[in-house]
């Protein structure tokens, strides 16, 4: 046992330890070549088989198993990224309320577990290929749950919390050649799990990437991109950059043309190979460095047609390149107007969204590139145009698959206390037991998971709106946050639910969020208060046979302008993949596993099944009700009723097919293509009525008439 971890744990105001900045997600290659590849010279990865050794608590753990002369190569091997309750140590435990620790340890707050508190001492023995450090070494975890401690070679390095973002270290002072030891040993829970009590399965691990990379001797540590729109104009936008050096370079700019990765005509095409736009070559310092430049007539990005430009960074030391890094640039213009109405690029928005945990039925949150891959294409084919990344900042590569294929983003702050005030509300607890509250203790640790979501994710187009968290009551700590995003941000929104259940700080939100709220309830609010936009940022409970009336909702986004959508509870299903009796693969659930407390089968309620993640039967009203294109048939006046409902995209992009059928065959169908700006009402003359009339004499008996439009198959997704 390390006493001073013992101490770390259960202490908020003890978040980090000699942790770095945090700063933007940009990867860095040594040349284009690398780029284009995927691989990189400048990382070394960390994934793959560790020696591991597992204690139900700090007390238990081996004594200066960091120390060099310790040997752990004796150790079980255990699979890295992954959670230790993934690979057969501890268990799955799914609580949606109560603390995991509730029933069996009393705590205060900020308090950690001692008796049952599952720790994984790991051990990496590698050695790094000839000539790989430049001139300092770090190492980077992408996500660890939820407090981790770092030594190489014996040496101790740091300490970091937060689950969700990354957490980087200096190692240069400490690494040898040969062979090195680093050793990490990660706790379950930490004082600052008391901020993570979100409606998840309890895990722990390092369950996201982690590696190695090396800095040479100019590297871009940073950069940030903010768009200027003169006068809410699109004619023109100025790009405003931050570029972050840790030592004087040359430094050379390329911004390549816009491209839509969606349209199958650019399936192979590279960034490279569109006209640039524009391109310079200076001389930094280090430290940040301002540029700004403009873009004539750009081409804005949205859900529905995401454009995408790039920019390409060459860091050179006098004549020689030292690295290369891009960042995907998707110009566009959210805010709100003076009616109060949430707009994109001019347009009112509505969000036809869902909430989606970063989970998988086979590795709990260590998902996958392809899963991450497959749900975004699902929303798509859907009609999903959004994802509230419930309630913890997600895997980074959800943010790059939603600026490539253009998925509206909340995103969420690593924060739910949803057990330290139930009981406030049902008056068995008082003030004193809500966290954060207004504890300043608490806030430089709230502040900080802000800050570190907002390095990662700001350059991302695709993020329209900052979170500050969920389901943790009110107070001046979230406040703070709130003002943090807008003090750093003024091209976002910033979210709270929570202040509805306590209005002192009723402009934490710049949203009115619900969850659950009935449509009455919604029109009620809204005819005295219009002073913000409305969103129920849960709405349509997706367990069991669900999703019915939801078309309610929908059509009320589209009569009332003030309420701008929502968000389905959720995704998907929340289930461990197992063997059951017989040797077959099934879906197990809360309380599966001898877990408590527990919610049971509660962590079931998604649009999409656990396992291969398949669309259920839910997802027809779904994809039905978030329809892009309304069509309403009148027989009796030979006229179809259009609503195009996209901001942006002209039904010019349609084939519509009217049809008509007898108990399934096709007696007649006719395609026709229409113009029509993005939302414009318009009728359309079907000249079809005598044809129903001539096939009813024919057969005298039902018809099924129907009018269908899908995107004309240019694109991946239709």
């Amino acid at each position: 046992m390390n006493k001073d971890i013992l101490n770390n744990i259960s202490n908020p105001s003890v978040f980090e330890e000699n942790r770095l900045p945090a700063h933007s997600d940009h990867r860095v290659y040594a040349n284009k070549s690398e780029l284009l590849s995927g691989s990189s010279s400048l990382c070394y990865s960390l994934n793959g088989v560790w020696k591991f050794d597992y204690s139900i608590n700090l007390n238990c753990t081996p004594d200066s198993f960091e120390a060099s002369d310790y040997d752990c190569k004796n150790w079980d091997d255990i699979r890295v990224p992954a959670h230790i309750q993934m690979e057969g140590y501890d268990r799955p435990h799914y609580a949606n309320v109560a603390y995991p620790w509730d029933g069996r340890q009393s705590l205060k707050s900020g308090e950690a577990p001692t008796d049952f508190n599952p720790v994984g001492s790991y051990v990496k023995y590698f050695t790094l290929p000839k000539n790989f450090i430049k001139d300092s070494l770090i190492l980077r975890f992408e996500g660890v749950e939820s407090a981790a401690a770092i030594w190489l070679n014996g040496h101790y390095i740091g300490y970091c919390e937060d689950s969700f973002t990354p957490s980087e270290f200096d190692l240069t002072k400490y690494v040898v050649d040969g062979e090195n030891k680093l050793a990490i040993q990660v706790t379950k829970w930490c004082a600052g799990s008391w901020l993570e009590d979100q409606d998840f399965f309890r895990f722990s691990g390092i369950f996201r990437d982690i590696y190695l990379y090396t800095k040479p001797k100019c590297h871009l540590e940073d950069i940030e991109i903010k768009q200027v729109f003169e006068k809410g104009s699109f004619d023109n936008v100025k790009l405003n950059l931050s570029i972050d050096l840790n030592n004087n370079a040359t430094v050379a700019l390329k911004l390549f043309d816009a491209m839509d990765l969606t349209l199958k005509s650019n399936e192979f095409k590279v960034f490279d190979e569109m006209p640039v736009v524009y391109e310079s070559l200076t001389n930094l310092h280090s430290g940040k460095n301002k540029l700004s430049f403009d873009v004539a007539a750009p081409k804005l990005w949205s859900a529905e047609i995401p454009n995408l430009y790039t920019l390409y960074i060459e860091i050179f030391n006098g004549e020689t390149l030292l690295e290369v890094s891009t960042v995907k640039i998707g110009i566009r213009l959210f805010e709100k107007n003076s009616d109060n109405v949430m707009t994109l690029n001019g347009k009112r928005i509505v969000f036809a969204g869902v909430d989606r945990h970063d989970f998988s039925s086979k590795f709990g949150r260590a998902i996958t590139f392809d899963e991450i891959k497959k749900d975004i294409v699902t929303m798509k084919e859907n009609n999903i145009n959004a994802i509230r990344t419930s309630h913890y900042p997600n895997s980074s590569a959800l943010y790059e698959l939603c600026d490539i294929y253009g998925i509206y983003l909340i995103d969420e702050c690593n924060l739910e206390t949803h057990g330290s005030w139930d009981g406030l509300l049902s008056g068995v607890s008082d003030y004193d037991f809500v966290l954060p509250g207004d504890k300043k203790e608490w806030l430089p640790l709230l502040l900080d998971r802000a800050n570190s979501m907002y390095m990662r994710d700001r350059n991302h187009s695709s993020v329209l709106i900052w979170s500050c968290g969920n389901e943790s009551y009110g107070g001046s700590d979230i406040y703070e946050m709130s003002e943090f995003f807008r003090k750093k941000d003024s091209s976002r929104l910033v979210h709270y639910e929570g202040i509805y259940n306590d209005r002192r700080y009723n402009d934490t939100s710049d949203i009115e969020s619900r969850m659950y709220a009935k449509v009455a309830e919604v029109k009620e609010f809204l005819k005295t208060h219009r002073d913000k936009p409305f969103i129920e940022c849960e709405y349509t409970h997706a367990m069991g046979n669900s999703c019915g009336g939801m078309q309610l909702y929908t059509e009320l986004a589209w009569e009332e302008e003030l309420f701008q959508g929502g968000f389905i509870w959720d995704y998907i299903d929340q289930s461990i993949t197992g063997k059951d009796p017989f040797g077959n693969d099934t879906q197990y659930y809360g309380g599966d596993f001898d877990d408590s407390p527990t919610d049971y089968n509660f962590s079931g309620n998604g649009i999409v099944y656990g396992g291969e993640r398949d669309a259920s039967p839910k997802m027809q009203a779904v994809r039905y009700n978030y329809r892009p294109v309304d069509l309403k048939l009148d027989l009796d006046k030979d006229v179809l009723h259009i609503h195009n409902r996209n901001l942006f995209r002209n039904l010019s992009d349609y084939r519509f097919l009217i049809y008509i059928k007898k108990f399934g065959k096709t007696l007649f169908e006719e395609s026709f293509f229409i113009n029509g700006e993005g939302l414009c009402k318009l009728d359309y003359s079907l000249n079809i009525k005598e044809k129903v009339k001539s096939l009813l004499d024919i057969y005298s008996d039902e018809l099924i008439v129907g009018v269908k439009a899908s995107l004309i198959s240019k694109r991946f997704i239709a």
